[in-house]
């Protein structure tokens, strides 16, 4: 899996996936809260796979040496 989530979109993912798990287990979101696992989990890790179906890519490209 090569990483194709960048620096905001991973910022992005990961704040609105913890804001959604958040707002579930404090009650204020019904059960499909629960969803923010995905953007959470894709943040951390860095790849989408709907991305990769896509051929989307927000990584900024490496310079060769």
């Amino acid at each position: 899996m090569k990483n194709n989530v960048g620096g905001i979109d991973k910022i992005l993912r990961i704040v609105v996936g913890l804001g959604l798990v958040g707002a579930t287990a404090a009650g204020m979101l019904p059960v499909w809260g629960w969803i923010g696992v995905v953007p959470l989990a894709t943040g951390l890790m860095g790849w989408c796979p709907a991305y990769g179906l896509l051929g989307m890519n927000t990584c900024p490209l490496k310079k060769p040496e």
